[in-house]
């Protein structure tokens, strides 16, 4: 059975904020490393689900590395079948 899971972009002030809330709410095990490339490890690992983002222009509040970090959920998406992204509106480029 498939998983959602929302991650609200609001909780993601900074850098470390946002790996500390995608930990939490991804339920990522203790040895996660909180950077990019823990995060695509993670992410390809998951179990069938689908992740929904909500409140995307929020992510301006951590500059350059949204792009860097949602590059990175994309990318994810695209090695794991079974992951899934969904976002409530349309990221601005």
């Amino acid at each position: 059975m498939s998983r959602e899971y929302i991650i609200d972009c609001e909780e993601m002030t900074d850098r470390a904020a946002a790996h500390d809330y995608i930990a939490e709410v991804l339920d990522f095990p203790d040895y996660y490393g909180k950077n990019l490339d823990a995060l695509f490890d993670c992410l390809t690992d998951m179990d069938e689900c689908s992740i929904v983002f909500t409140n995307l222009d929020a992510l301006e509040m951590l500059g350059d590395y949204s792009g860097a970090l949602l590059a990175v959920f994309e990318e994810a998406e695209q090695v794991n079948d079974d992951l899934t992204l969904i976002y409530d509106a349309v990221a601005e480029e």
